[in-house]
């Protein structure tokens, strides 16, 4: 059975990473939802994508340079579909006051380059221990330093590398960090790749796989899980 993970929730329905978003997810079907984490100035764990506030919301700034407070006056709906919808940028915390109702799974990614600072890391691994959710979270990134560091400190929570380039032999490298899954942009993970990689026991989780096509294909396959951006008409289409 294939996982259906919502990309920053339903990002292509609601505005993403918003708890609206999150919300459609579920409501949706899917399986489990991915977000991304930073720090903003004060040190508290936020969800947005970008190091700087001005794509998403009606703001501008680095999210390193702004306190919280100045942050959840913003509109995290201001740019979708004509500013229809209004939304704050949530906080991790207030995302599993949330998800600790539901039984979804989730996938938080480091939004970090650091191989040195792993203030974002540990007040995660912190909350998720607080919460008793390491059954329910994968960790992933582009910063691969960051997914050591995280099994170090909590070898019991999935960690999960992303990369946008080929891999030889991807299970290997996967192994070799200590990770029980990776998650390759779509484009470079062909069909025996996947089938190689789960039969060494590490799960594929493409992302973010839109067309009808790419979602069918991955059906197909079986891969553990597709990130998408659409969570109903991925459902729908795995329901045909």
């Amino acid at each position: 059975m294939t996982y259906i993970f919502g990309h920053r929730g339903s990002a292509g329905t609601h505005p993403e990473n918003t708890m609206i978003s999150f919300q459609e997810a579920e409501r949706a079907g899917a399986d489990g939802i991915e977000l991304d984490v930073q720090l903003t100035k004060d040190g508290e764990v936020i969800i947005i994508h970008d190091e700087k506030v001005d794509r998403t919301t009606d703001g501008k700034g680095y999210i390193n340079n702004l306190l919280l407070k100045d942050i959840k006056k913003l509109n995290a709906g201001a740019k979708f579909q004509n500013g229809q919808f209004k939304a704050e940028i949530p906080t991790l915390n207030e995302f599993f006051e949330w998800f600790k109702g539901t039984n979804l799974f989730v996938n938080i990614e480091f939004k970090t380059k650091s191989i040195s600072n792993y203030e974002l890391e540990e007040k995660t691994v912190a909350m998720v221990k607080k919460n008793k959710l390491e059954e329910r979270v994968i960790f992933s990134s582009f910063n691969h330093y960051s997914l050591v560091f995280c099994y170090r400190l909590a070898p019991e929570i999935e960690t999960a590398p992303l990369y946008a380039e080929g891999l030889f032999m991807p299970w290997i490298y996967a192994q070799s960090i200590r990770a029980k899954g990776i998650h390759p942009n779509y484009r470079v993970i062909p069909d025996e790749l996947i089938t190689l990689s789960q039969n060494h026991g590490i799960k594929v989780r493409p992302y973010t796989v839109n067309q009808d096509e790419d979602i069918k294909r991955f059906l197909n396959c079986n891969t553990h899980a597709i990130i998408t951006d659409f969570p109903k008409k991925a459902k729908e289409l795995k329901t045909v």
